[in-house]
């Protein structure tokens, strides 16, 4: 059970983000994500979005670090992921 967290490299608002994802469960993800003060809003089906201001606090609370595509490899072998309808 690991949170991950990639690269801020999605540009948005004005700044850069990146994700936030649980590899065991979103009660594991909504939890660490409380604890580090992100607020539900930013939730976004299968992850959180966080600024890349915020990301050395998620990585000093335990976040692991990976590449984007180990980010989703892992999200989908858990059955944590869910596509964004068109």
């Amino acid at each position: 059970m690991t949170i991950l967290v990639d690269s801020a490299v999605w540009p948005g608002r004005g700044r850069l983000w990146c994700h936030l994802i649980s590899d065991a469960s979103f009660d594991e993800l909504h939890a660490f994500a409380a604890a580090i003060g992100l607020p539900r809003r930013a939730f976004d089906g299968d992850h959180y979005d966080l600024s890349a201001e915020r990301r050395p606090a998620a990585i000093a609370a335990g976040a692991v670090p990976v590449q984007s595509a180990e980010l989703v490899r892992r999200l989908t072998a858990a059955g944590l992921r869910r596509r964004k309808r068109r």
